[in-house]
């Protein structure tokens, strides 16, 4: 065989905990630069927080509905020599969504320049002007924030010092709604441009105003919806998996990291079996990985206590259902603002109380992909943010109620007459997250995206505390979100080492571990 025309067998092998996005992305690249990779999934299907539920003949995603930056899904499949339209078809929605605002008001979000100053002057012509410099102000901060820093790793303070000159030119020590508000003074328009971090799992009153952001990516790149739902993408990537001869055990928990010393060696499996690795990559809950799936004598940064002290996203309460009636005057997207803003957030947030009240993100694909549901009939999904398990909510008892409650909102507001529509439903609760998907205190989204913990301060893409192993996905820097994830990936581009050369390594100073790499699993 000719140097560096290994087969597959002979391959540097990298096991990859978890198949949401940031897993699958992990696994393509790593693939693409040399890896024999394997992905394990505690659940019975691929996606992670992107779990496909189908039932009645109706489709549900169960979790990301919006993609944005879709050259970040297209940049795996150009590392496979294929072409993202070759699996997927990409939509652009229009408008992005429409905002309903507890006083009956509306406002509809898209790239079209022309239509959103209309949209401001809408709500408050005095407004115009100062949502322009706020357009100015997020596109800044997304050249910075995402373009120059979205996939650069911060393995070092001396990384957060290098960049401390532009977060203080940013204002990243200020709120999100703090600096929206410097720009435009209506009420509504200061809430449906601060909303974005919940779509992050951060509080608006108390997210660093990096995210901004997300306002300029989203009119930069738009809003898109995969046909087939969401559930489309991780099908492609698991597509593209198999085709660089990788594998993705479904049923598969991992009960714990096999530590070498202070070096991971691979992973030990609920059953018992072993699957020995050169690198392990951990796409689940970064809290999760460090807290149970690694001993505390092996960690000196991410210890039980840190963990436990430090400060999570909401919960989500969503509600999947399906109606025997079509709602044509409804968004793909809406967003159903509540009576109240600030206060609700602190209810969730740092009270962490069920308040009565709530708002609700209200996701219906049908609108676009009427294929998502029987003819005749109409697929959605809501959402309500919620307290996390740090809070007292027996969602056993609760969950119901809230979901008669939620029911009854939409039925006077958007979808009239729905308690007698519908014919499937479904619900997910932070119990469920922390149950089904192994979230830490039930956290949708991982650790709250402040700036006390965001870049380095965040879990690092490589390990800390053990070498070896690497963290992706919404836990460990840059955050949540489909953008996030994928660029916690990218990351690992810089991190990781090439695949020649730890198979270099490997046959150089452990030839016996390498012939144990080549024995069957379990092995």
């Amino acid at each position: 065989m000719l140097e560096g025309a290994l087969s597959s067998a002979d391959k540097p092998h990298a096991v990859v905990i978890g198949s949401g996005f940031g897993g699958l992305a992990a696994a393509v690249r790593l693939g693409a630069r040399g890896y024999r990779v394997t992905v394990v999934e505690k659940l019975d299907a691929p996606g992670g927080r992107a779990y496909v539920y189908k039932q009645d003949g109706f489709t549900f995603d169960g979790g990301p509905t919006i993609v944005t930056a879709p050259f970040l899904f297209e940049e795996l499949w150009t590392l496979c020599g294929r072409s993202l339209a070759d699996d997927v078809e990409l939509k652009p929605i229009a408008p992005f969504y429409r905002i309903v605002f507890d006083d009956g008001s509306t406002f509809d979000c898209s790239d079209d320049a022309e239509a959103m100053r209309r949209e401001v002057e809408k709500l408050n012509p005095a407004d115009v002007a100062g949502y322009e410099r706020f357009l100015v102000q997020s596109r800044e901060t997304f050249r910075i924030g995402f373009e120059q820093l979205g996939d650069v790793p911060f393995n070092s303070w001396t990384d957060m010092l290098k960049v401390a000159p532009d977060l203080v030119k940013l204002g990243g020590w200020r709120s999100v709604y703090d600096t929206v508000s410097r720009f435009v003074r209506d009420p509504r328009l200061r809430m449906a441009l601060s909303f974005h971090p919940l779509f992050v799992g951060g509080n608006p009153f108390q997210t660093t105003s990096v995210y901004i952001l997300i306002s300029y990516l989203e009119r930069h790149w738009g809003v898109h919806f995969a046909m087939g739902g969401t559930g489309a993408l991780v099908r492609g990537l698991v597509g593209l998996i198999a085709g660089q001869g990788g594998e993705i055990r479904l049923n598969a928990e991992v009960a714990r990291i096999d530590l070498d010393g202070r070096k991971a060696v691979g992973v030990t499996l609920a059953d018992g079996a072993r699957l020995p690795a050169d690198i392990v990559v951990s796409n689940a809950d970064t809290a999760w990985t460090y807290s149970r799936l690694l001993a505390p004598a092996a960690r000196r940064r991410w210890t039980d206590r840190k963990i436990a002290r430090a400060r999570y996203s909401m919960g989500l309460f969503i509600w999947y259902f399906g109606t025997k009636r079509r709602y044509h005057d409804v968004q793909h997207h809406t967003i159903l603002m509540g009576p109240r803003y600030r206060e609700l957030l602190h209810d969730i947030f740092d009270r962490k109380v069920l308040a009565d009240d709530f708002s609700l993100y209200l996701h219906r694909p049908t609108a676009t992909d009427p294929s998502l549901a029987p003819e005749g009939c109409e697929a959605f999904y809501v959402l309500s943010p919620v307290p996390n398990l740090d809070g007292s909510t027996d969602w056993a008892a609760k969950a119901e109620s809230y979901r008669r409650a939620i029911e009854a909102q939409l039925s006077a507001t958007l979808l009239p007459g729905l308690e007698d529509e519908i014919i499937t439903s479904h619900v997910l609760t932070p119990q469920g997250f922390a149950d089904r998907m192994l979230a830490y205190k039930g956290a949708a989204f991982g650790m709250e995206p402040v700036l006390t913990q965001s870049a380095w301060f965040r879990p690092h893409n490589r390990s800390e505390d053990i070498e070896n192993l690497y963290l992706v996905g919404a836990g460990t820097h840059p955050g949540a979100g489909l953008p996030g994830v994928l660029s916690s990936a990218r990351i690992l581009d810089k991190v990781v080492p090439h695949g020649d050369s730890v198979q270099h390594a490997a046959r150089s100073v452990a030839p016996i571990a390498g012939r144990l790499r080549l024995a069957p699993d379990g092995a």
